[in-house]
């Protein structure tokens, strides 16, 4: 059972779900961060929304801490780069809100279009204002949209209803990819200049920090209304507020703000500016999706499992062809850790076959996974197995091979090589059972056990009858062997399950026998 703390209000449904899985789930809200620092001793994962800080002085706090999700899209307030450095596996909830997002940036294309607020207010305040307040349609406009992702299409898919043509700003997106949404890819400052109305959808960094600032909002028409419900301080608010004020642009709805929460800001003394406090992703269904994706998120990382979302882990989520291969290259890698030696500078891991097709970024992290941590007492990641590597200095080389070549016996083969050792591993048949096919370049064919010896020893008559009265000698028991076959004469080899781990004592003797080359102990 692991500890996980929530510092915020998570929807009960995902509560719920942590618990039936068996987890201990403490909610402490409103702490501050020294309590907060004291809370996290001996939790296993922390969940958070946008208000913690989750920065490097509570990592270092967190002792025992394996995950941090963020119940929502921003990462913001999550130091991801010392969480990275910690082994500290930090995930989002990307798909929450993303319907609720793209819907309230509809409601305020259409509240800033049509001065809605504004005639609400005077209204309610006793004055029929109706010529003061006139707006503008959304036929036939240029609406631009900055940013064409998740949220990004939605909006541009809901606009395209509305009769807006729509223009976008998107370097990682294709001019292919564009066209199948109907949507034009333009340059920035090409965009600026042509659209009546730009909505963006970007994330707060170094780069798009202030990004529309006052030079920038000059170069738009007049008409231009503005809306920002991503992330504040990527419209530099005090050049806005003078721009809607001056008559260089008609107007803007913002949604999020440079410092939250806030109740002070030129912008809200502008009748031009419609402003909401961050309700982009507060829909009841959102903020169901984010309790139970985030839920979803946490019980895969504390059961050791492979996480889409994680965003410190360098790579992409498993199909279903390649996901059944990564328990097997997880425990290959662990019993590859012993008979590859202690001092290696290089590891190579190919993926051969089918599966050679696809990203195998993460096969690769899981044999990582499984190499390091049966060299480690410390919790082994996919986020801090690569920088175990590199702390050792050893060099991770991955290759992939289509053609299977000499192996074409089998249709996916994974195979660990460091200096003269190597190891090698399929499924096979309707079950998917895993196979260790190749040890040392010698042909065999034996299920991977928890505990395993391999023998290598001279190509001759009585060799095998020898090892096995030994083991029966010392009551080792073998559950499994298999009598490799050398690609080249002269040795053989074999690899041997036993129900129990042999002693070292018998290893010693068995390695004193004649005949006997080489004795390697593996341990899943």
């Amino acid at each position: 059972m692991s500890r996980i703390l929530v510092s915020e209000e998570l929807a009960e449904s995902g509560l719920s779900k942590l618990r039936a899985a068996g987890h201990e789930v403490d909610v402490q809200v409103g702490l501050t961060p020294e309590q907060l620092q004291v809370a996290i001793k001996g939790a296993h994962a922390l969940i958070v929304r946008s208000a913690t800080q989750v920065d490097d002085a509570l990592l270092a706090a967190a002792d025992d801490l394996i995950v941090v999700g963020r119940a929502g899209v921003g990462l913001d307030n999550v130091d991801v780069e010392s969480a990275t450095r910690r082994g500290v596996m930090v995930s989002n909830a990307p798909e929450s809100n993303i319907v609720s997002a793209a819907e309230h940036t509809m409601a305020m294309l259409l509240a800033v279009a049509r001065n809605v607020p504004q005639a609400h207010a005077a209204l309610v305040l006793g004055r029929w204002e109706r010529s003061k307040w006139e707006g503008v349609e959304l036929f036939d406009k240029t609406l631009g949209v900055v940013g064409l992702g998740r949220i990004g299409k939605l909006v541009a898919q809901r606009a395209a209803a509305f009769g807006m043509r729509v223009i976008a700003f998107d370097p990682f997106v294709s001019e292919e990819r564009a066209r199948a949404m109907n949507v034009e890819l333009a340059e920035l400052n090409d965009l600026v200049k042509r659209s009546d109305f730009i909505t963006v959808h970007l994330p707060k960094n170094k780069d798009t920090v202030n990004l529309f600032d006052a030079k920038m909002l000059a170069t738009a028409k007049p008409s231009l209304r503005i809306i920002n419900v991503a992330r504040g301080g990527i419209i530099n608010e005090a050049d806005l507020a003078e721009a809607v004020k001056n008559g260089v642009i008609a107007g803007a709805a913002l949604d999020v703000f440079d410092k939250e929460p806030t109740t002070e800001s030129p912008l809200f003394q502008v009748p031009g500016i419609v402003v909401t406090p961050h309700l982009g992703a507060s829909t009841t269904e959102a903020q169901d999706r984010a309790g139970d994706h985030i839920a979803d998120q946490i019980l895969l990382a504390l059961a050791g499992d492979f996480v889409p979302y994680a965003v410190n882990i360098s790579a992409a989520d498993a199909n279903e062809t390649l996901k059944p291969y990564l328990p097997l290259a997880e425990r290959l890698g662990r019993l590859f850790s012993s008979a590859a030696g202690a001092n290696i500078s290089e590891l190579e891991i190919i993926a051969t076959g089918e599966i050679a097709g696809y990203d195998t970024r993460i096969l690769t992290l899981s044999a990582l996974k499984g190499f390091f941590s049966a060299r480690h007492d410390d919790a082994v990641t996919y986020v801090n197995a690569p920088q175990i590597a590199a702390a050792q200095n050893i060099t991770i080389k991955e290759n992939k091979v289509t053609n299977s070549g000499s192996n074409s016996d089998y249709v996916n083969l994974i195979t660990l090589r460091a200096g003269t050792h190597s190891i090698a591993a399929t499924l096979v048949g309707p079950r998917r059972q895993a196979r260790i096919v190749m040890v040392d370049d010698h042909m065999t064919d034996v299920p991977p056990s928890d505990y395993m010896l391999v023998v290598r020893n001279d190509d001759r008559p009585g060799v095998i009858g020898l090892v096995g009265t030994l083991l029966g000698a010392h009551n080792v028991n073998i559950a499994d062997m298999d009598v490799g076959r050398a690609l080249t004469p002269g040795t053989a080899l074999m690899v041997i399950a036993t129900t129990d781990e042999t002693p070292d004592a018998v290893i010693e003797e068995l390695r004193a026998k004649p005949g006997i080359i080489e004795v390697t102990a593996l341990h899943s």
